[in-house]
């Protein structure tokens, strides 16, 4: 498995919907992410700045980015667009973040 890393940015007064719609999350979305080789996938709010920090273990990278591409991801992404700051194609701004230590 590979281990993926990202922060993302929630807009501070969305943080409870935002959580509702995780909360509530869509089964084919889910069936998606699963079908794309997503494992143990969480995502971590750092209130005061409204950081969010996105883990997500991948069976391959090629794989992974191949579910931008689905029609699902793109209604996802434009559902949460309100809630998030993000870029041109509704996908929000993420900034990969590099390993620096791992513990098995």
């Amino acid at each position: 498995m590979i281990r993926k890393t990202s922060i993302m940015f929630v807009n501070k007064d969305s943080y409870d919907e935002y959580k509702q719609r995780h909360d509530e999350i869509w089964p084919e979305m889910v069936k998606e992410l699963k079908a794309y080789g997503a494992h143990n996938y969480s995502i971590f709010l750092e209130k005061e700045t409204g950081k969010l920090f996105a883990y997500v273990e991948i069976e391959s990278e090629e794989k992974w980015n191949q579910m931008a591409e689905t029609a699902i991801c793109k209604k996802w992404w434009e559902y949460m667009k309100p809630l998030m700051k993000t870029n041109p194609d509704n996908s929000p701004v993420a900034v990969e973040l590099v390993e620096m230590f791992y513990m098995e």
